[in-house]
């Protein structure tokens, strides 16, 4: 996944991932393209020259056209409960044949496909546009499990993005389990870098290793003095006893060191965390890293629970993952 800072929501995370867990497990119609084209991980693309039996190709979710009332629908289950903060509907490519208005629902629920009265609007009806990509806010706390896009009368979308933040469910966790405080299945989440010019720092925490050099964070080469740097949030405070980083496919451009830092800033302005996190007690002293490799560190700092780290690389380079190894902390 790689860094568009011209998204409007580019800071939270995308929780319809398939590596994530997350599913199309319903739609009403799907005759010329396939529901799960909805969520798939790589932008839509259009092959002029590509058909298949039921006619033209379309990379997305496309219905037939409707001849009788009522309207299309498709549900998403997403593989990790969570608050959603923006919805991104996508009808790239789609141009005399994209459906002209939109209304999402969502709810939390047990089931693959929730039942009617458990779905509550997440927006109001929204004009859709053909070959377009339009940005929804979405202004509500509440956690939710599913997804539905209905679309008015029919047509097709190439991709529907959902944009939150992963809200687990802490009671079932037992805090004598040793998890990775900042996974972010677990709800961690990066929230401010220096630079990311090759490769997002939201691909820091994503499941299993990077699949190549762009599945990682990646900085530009550094021509001046300094170094460069990420700021994340764990899921939840909690001690950190051991680290890994991992170069992974970064070969000759890993960095020559890191240095972790950690503490608890509270809720600060990206500017005044940025400041105030260079003073952080040091969890790990620099150490040097190697490539394409994982580094385990185990000889940190003791600092109690702590909810943000700042992770600095010498001089610049790529970091695959980040994993923060520890224990929840616990209520007095």
């Amino acid at each position: 996944m790689s860094a568009n800072r011209n998204n409007p929501f580019y800071q939270w995370v995308r929780l319809e991932q398939p590596r994530l867990g997350t599913r199309v497990v319903w739609a009403n119609d799907e005759f010329f393209g396939a529901k799960e084209r909805l969520i798939e991980p790589t932008e839509p693309v259009f092959i002029p020259d590509k058909y298949d039996e039921h006619g033209k190709w379309m990379d997305g979710w496309e219905t037939r056209r409707r001849r009788e009332p009522g309207h299309d629908s498709s549900v998403v289950r997403l593989g990790v409960p969570g608050v959603i903060r923006g919805l991104e509907i996508d009808t790239r490519h789609f141009t005399g044949n994209y459906p002209p208005q939109a209304l999402v629902e969502a709810c939390q629920d047990d089931s693959d496909v929730p039942a009617e009265s458990a779905w509550r609007p997440l927006t109001p009806m929204i004009d859709l546009a053909g070959n377009s990509q339009r940005f929804v806010n979405v202004d509500s706390g509440h956690v939710f499990t599913h997804v539905r896009l209905n679309i008015f009368p029919d047509g097709g979308v190439a991709r529907l993005r959902i944009y939150g933040e992963v809200r687990p469910d802490w009671s079932r966790i037992d805090p004598r389990e040793r998890i990775d405080l900042f996974a972010l299945e677990n709800g961690g989440r990066a929230l401010l870098c220096n630079d990311e010019h090759f490769g997002s720092m939201h691909n820091l925490n994503l499941p299993g290793r990077g699949v190549n050099m762009g599945d990682g964070w990646e900085t530009a080469r550094r021509r001046r003095p300094g170094n460069d740097w990420v700021i994340v949030a764990l899921g939840h405070a909690g001690t950190i006893e051991e680290v890994e980083i991992d170069t992974a496919h970064f070969k000759g451009n890993y960095p020559d060191r890191a240095k972790l830092q950690a503490g608890r800033p509270g809720d600060l302005a990206p500017a005044t965390l940025a400041a105030e996190s260079e003073h952080w007690p040091v969890l790990l002293p620099e150490t040097r890293l190697g490539p394409d490799a994982r580094q385990l560190c185990r000889d940190l700092a003791p600092l109690g629970a702590v909810t943000h780290v700042r992770l600095s690389i010498f001089p610049d380079g790529g970091v695959s993952r980040l994993r923060l190894f520890g224990y929840l902390e616990r209520k007095s």
